[in-house]
């Protein structure tokens, strides 16, 4: 055939039934999740596909079935730590169920409408976004098409007919306030993400709300970006007149960089001489060098609700909310002794 040379046919599922010695219905059971099928003929389907070199062919599957098996998500910060934690739970998660992620960033300038119109294109069975949220023009375009969208870490706002997930993020800023004053912290500060997202303005209405009821004064406020693009507000905070004795970050992130500057840049012992407690308990936050104080969110129980609304979302009414409790972990950034 000169330089072009033609591939052989790709193994089909007639074939593998074929050498497998079953009927091609087997073949097609054997590759469903949740199918009834004997183990041995499913034992048999699958030796029979590795031996050809068989793979089912999903594309034409999801034409069949009007399911594409693939659940579609847009990632509002990307990089959050909790939300690579978040995505490799959800993964594993709806591997179980048979079904598989198609992940999009919302970096770079790229707003969600376009992101989700481009997940749309790839036939997904449901959309989630986490710390993200979209038009109410795309959000009906979504419910005319049957495709059930959840938010995951953002509670919704007035209007939104959509369920979510978060953790509860009003008892959990509640409690930092309550265990900062139990250590026998008063001068209180709070750094908010500067997005100003649903999730930060419930931490911090909910942690000024218990400084108020605990009658001390009105912690000072700064805004501070991720990561370390938090450490102005942390070095406005602890270059004023009336320096704070503790602050709380409303994610952990914002939390990593006030112990930094804390320690590195005022000489500051993190609990000794400045309580500062953060909110989502992600990985580096146990690590010594940080030792931070945080409330958690409860990652497992969060993708159990939130698999559970994937797979049957018709049980879920519009709006629905589920707020779920994590646990305060107290650490070495808010011990004074």
């Amino acid at each position: 055939m000169g330089e072009m040379t033609r591939r052989s046919a790709l193994p089909s599922a007639h074939d593998v039934a074929r050498l497998a010695g079953v009927s091609q219905a087997a073949v097609s059971r054997a590759y469903t999740p949740g199918a009834s099928i004997a183990e041995p003929t499913r034992t048999k389907v699958f030796a029979a596909a590795k031996q050809l070199g068989y793979r089912p062919n999903l594309h034409a599957r999801s034409l069949i079935t009007g399911r594409s098996g693939i659940v579609g998500v847009v990632i509002g910060n990307p990089r959050n730590t909790f939300y690579l934690e978040a995505l490799d739970a959800l993964s594993m998660g709806l591997a179980r169920e048979g079904l598989h992620l198609l992940v999009f960033t919302a970096r770079g300038g790229r707003g969600t409408d376009q992101l989700v119109d481009s997940l749309l294109q790839f036939r997904v069975d449901s959309l989630l976004l986490m710390s993200a949220r979209m038009s109410s023009e795309l959000a009906g375009q979504c419910r005319a098409n049957g495709i059930p969208v959840i938010y995951f870490n953002r509670p919704p706002e007035p209007g939104e007919a959509f369920p979510s997930v978060t953790s509860a993020n009003r008892i959990g800023a509640a409690t930092v306030a309550q265990h900062l004053y139990d250590q026998g912290y008063r001068n209180l500060a709070l750094i908010a993400g500067a997005d100003r997202s649903a999730t930060t303005l419930e931490r911090q209405e909910a942690f000024l709300a218990k400084v108020r009821e605990l009658g001390l004064p009105r912690p000072a406020i700064e805004l501070g970006g991720f990561g370390r693009a938090a450490q102005p507000a942390v070095r406005a905070l602890l270059s004023a007149p009336s320096r704070p004795d503790a602050i709380f970050c409303t994610t952990d992130m914002i939390g990593l960089a006030a112990v930094e500057v804390a320690r590195f840049e005022f000489g500051l012992q993190p609990g000794r001489d400045l309580g500062v407690a953060g909110f989502d308990d992600i990985e580096g936050a146990s690590w010594l060098s940080f030792s931070l104080t945080t409330y958690s969110q409860p990652l497992g129980p969060m993708i159990d609700k939130t698999i559970e609304i994937i797979r049957s979302p018709k049980d879920f009414a519009d709006g629905a909310h589920f707020a779920i409790e994590g646990e305060l972990i107290v650490r070495a950034s808010t011990r004074r002794e």
